[in-house]
């Protein structure tokens, strides 16, 4: 499928856009959630994304692995709004209201302790320089393997396994405390 239309009309790049964003809008969403935690973080990641697509749209090339390109993209926009947050230490609407559910057999404080893993490891995973957030992120929350991810990257596997050692390191250390201590 040729996604990139040959033509420099603005009408050719916005079919062009029109089509991408149909074909992998509920890609970009699923990966941008499980980065972020939030619904509407996912849906932010998903326009931005496209923003950053359209003012890109002469130079790109994406008709061999569109889903690829768009996977590395959202999940670079998640890292990118993350640590955006975490310089600005600005709360979720989330984080405000306080509101928990009991999810059937899961306590509140079940809950509430899984919700607070979770905005750790996003945190700790902002922190993480570019490549490695990426690399830990399509590994670990993506659940793609060294060799797709080395692949996905142009990187060796070798390369991926070293990155993602030292990610795991960084981030053990990052959330230790919460953990009880664990800082290996």
């Amino acid at each position: 499928m040729q996604i990139l239309s040959s033509e420099d009309s603005h009408q050719g790049t916005t079919t062009g856009l029109e089509q991408l964003f149909q074909d992998h809008q509920s890609l970009i969403v699923g990966t941008a959630y499980r980065v972020t935690g939030t619904r509407a973080d996912a849906e932010d990641v998903l326009q931005t994304v496209f923003m950053r697509l359209f003012k890109r749209w002469d130079q790109l090339e994406l008709s061999e692995s569109p889903g690829g390109y768009l996977r590395r993209a959202a999940v670079n926009a998640s890292l990118d709004l993350l640590r955006a947050r975490s310089r600005s230490r600005s709360i979720s609407i989330d984080e405000m209201t306080g509101e928990i559910r009991d999810r059937g057999d899961v306590s509140a404080e079940r809950h509430r302790h899984d919700a607070e893993m979770r905005r750790q490891l996003r945190e700790a995973i902002a922190k993480l320089s570019e490549n490695s957030a990426r690399i830990f992120t399509l590994r670990y929350l993506e659940e793609y393997d060294n060799k797709e991810i080395a692949s996905m990257l142009g990187m060796t596997q070798t390369a991926v396994a070293v990155v993602l050692h030292r990610a795991r390191h960084k981030v053990r250390q990052e959330i230790g405390e919460f953990l009880g201590g664990i800082e290996s």
